[in-house]
């Protein structure tokens, strides 16, 4: 579920999440003194060419400012950066695209993979962003040494005591900090959402037309439950889960990406370059045999770090969500086999749903004259009901974002801003927290049930269930307060080959939103179905441009169907 980066980090996921382990989690906004937001939602963006390395010529980039603090918004601002494609025809507005992750970067992504919304031009200027602490937009960082020297190895991850490993990412936790800064107290979906509510208002619409994939479908339910009278057109394809805990989304990953893999190599093996040889169950048993050789032993990569068996698993795992990576990742296997070359691999590290590589734009904005927002109040996000980690003094930071909140070049983007965002949202998502003597207690039964789901994916996943260890309590808003949310109609697009988000996850995502929801069945494979379907494809185009709604249940045959 994570998004292209310009830089893709490669480090395991292992390593990262337990270097971001009990680093500050944010304090979500209240409504309940209504403070003065008129300043942000009184912005006009000021669009001007995109500056960066291959960008296309024809896409434009802003920002817009944000409150640091929403319950407290003179305690400093946030820059966010945009990108847009104009419209081509007459312009209903804007239809705001997020890729997916949490901590993908929205801009190189529609730089690289704009050739697919196009069509949407047809009605709209194509709009993207980089979330808070994301990409440009003041990033959040873990440091890029801070899996060298502190603990926070693979041995760590796997250690016979766990209290060595619950030690080491306390350890860890201090350099997520010191280079993350004040935002990392304020990450997270809610405060992502009410985001994009100031961006609706810059943009200049009434109402938020959205199309969000994977992780993008969280924040677009978020929106629908906080603002439902802002809401427009919404589209939600590879529907992430509201409901279930880290822990039990874990094996649900580990068990789909299991699936995919094994389809994968039954596709490998019929050629005669595959890297595995021609029987699909030896090649099985020689991806396993692979990843406990590098683990044990690992090779030399770039940036003078090591690539481990961990940092494998990382890399076929974000190659499998698209069928059309497979010929990349077969191509990576050889070099690394043959050659004992990385840097295939490095690049699928941090891929996604839209493969490829670009670099960020570097923005211009400006802001206007005040308006009062809507108010939308009722539906505001509830505060943590755990306590927000205490601020450190600035000569405590050391910190990779701008200290005044404005944005970040591209070429300063931390290397490991993907992963650290990732695990920082998802535990500001998420209200479970296990304790020490929990994790003490659970931890042997944890990797049993892990590897019996998935051989190769179940220690990488197992992560999942620790990497929040330590961080004050998530919030509960999203798990208890987005459900019913009387919104008009959006669609709903689940893929029943998807390895990431399974279809069950959009039928009862569906049953919590209510009689809004319209579920759209795309019986083909892959994680999430716009960019290999035409069918999705074709049936999102005209919801988003016409309001044309398929009937709830309807289907989209595979790709080599005519349906």
């Amino acid at each position: 579920m994570l998004s292209v980066h310009q830089r893709c980090a490669f480090a395991g996921a292992t390593t990262v999440t337990l270097a971001l382990l009990a680093a500050g989690l944010p304090s979500v906004a209240t409504a309940a003194d209504a403070p003065d937001l008129s300043r942000f939602y009184g912005q006009k963006i000021k669009w001007s060419a995109c500056k960066g390395y291959e960008m296309p010529k024809d896409m434009q980039c802003g920002k817009v400012t944000v409150p640091l603090d929403y319950a407290n918004p003179g305690d400093g601002t946030l820059d966010l950066a945009l990108a847009r494609y104009r419209a081509t025809g007459k312009s209903r507005g804007s239809v705001l695209l997020n890729f997916g992750g949490p901590g993908g970067a929205g801009i190189p992504q529609l730089a690289v993979g704009g050739e697919d919304f196009m069509g949407l031009t047809n009605g709209y200027d194509v709009v993207t962003f980089d979330p808070r602490g994301v990409g440009q937009s003041s990033p959040v960082s873990c440091g890029e040494g801070a899996d060298e020297g502190d603990g926070t190895t693979d041995d760590s991850a796997d250690s016979s005591d766990p209290q060595d490993a619950l030690k080491a990412m306390r350890r860890a936790a201090d350099e997520c900090a010191k280079h993350s800064g004040p935002v990392l107290r304020h990450i997270g979906t809610v405060n992502a959402s009410r985001d994009m509510d100031v961006m609706r208002q810059a943009l200049g619409d009434k109402k938020l037309n959205y199309l969000g994939f994977s992780y993008g479908t969280r924040l677009g339910a978020v929106y629908a439950a906080q603002f439902p009278k802002k809401t427009g057109r919404l589209v939600l394809d590879g529907v992430d889960t509201l409901t279930e805990p880290l822990a039990e989304q874990g094996l649900v990953g580990a068990e789909g990406q299991q699936t995919a893999l094994d389809d994968f190599l039954t596709w490998c093996t019929k050629d005669l370059t595959c890297p595995f040889g021609q029987d699909p169950r030896s090649a099985r048993k020689e991806v396993v045999q692979l990843i406990g050789s590098l683990d044990a032993d690992p090779v030399p990569a770039d940036f003078g770090q090591e690539f481990s068996g961990q940092d494998l698993v990382g890399a076929i795992s974000q190659a499998l969500y698209s069928r059309q990576m497979w010929p990349t990742l077969e191509q990576a296997l050889n070099s690394l086999l043959q050659d004992g070359d990385t840097r295939w691999l490095m690049q699928l590290s941090g891929g996604a749903a839209f493969p490829g590589t670009a670099v960020g734009a570097q923005p211009d904005g400006g802001t206007a004259a005040a308006a009062q927002p809507d108010d939308d109040t009722s539906t505001a996000a509830k505060t943590d009901s755990g306590s927000a980690a205490p601020a450190r003094k600035d000569d405590e930071l050391t910190v990779t974002a701008s200290p005044d909140g404005g944005l970040v070049d591209p070429v300063d983007v931390p290397i490991d801003n993907l992963p650290a965002a990732l695990m920082a949202i998802n535990c500001a998502d998420d209200p479970d927290r296990p304790s020490a003597d929990q994790v003490t207690k659970e931890i042997d039964k944890l990797r049993t049930e892990y590897a019996q789901v998935s051989p190769v994916f179940g220690e990488y996943r197992l992560t999942q269930v620790l990497m929040c260890y330590g961080r004050p309590k998530g919030t509960d808003y999203i798990r208890d307060e987005v459900r019913d949310v009387g919104t008009p109609k959006m669609l709903l697009v689940g893929t029943r080959g998807d390895p990431a988000t399974p279809y069950r996850w959009t039928l009862e995502t569906a049953g919590r939103l209510g009689s809004s929801a319209v579920v759209l069945d795309n019986k083909g494979d892959g994680h999430t179905g716009y960019a290999s379907s035409k069918c999705v494809h074709q049936k999102v185009d005209d919801f988003l441009l016409y309001g044309s709604l398929p009937d709830n249940g309807s289907s989209c045959g595979p790709p080599d169907s005519d349906d």
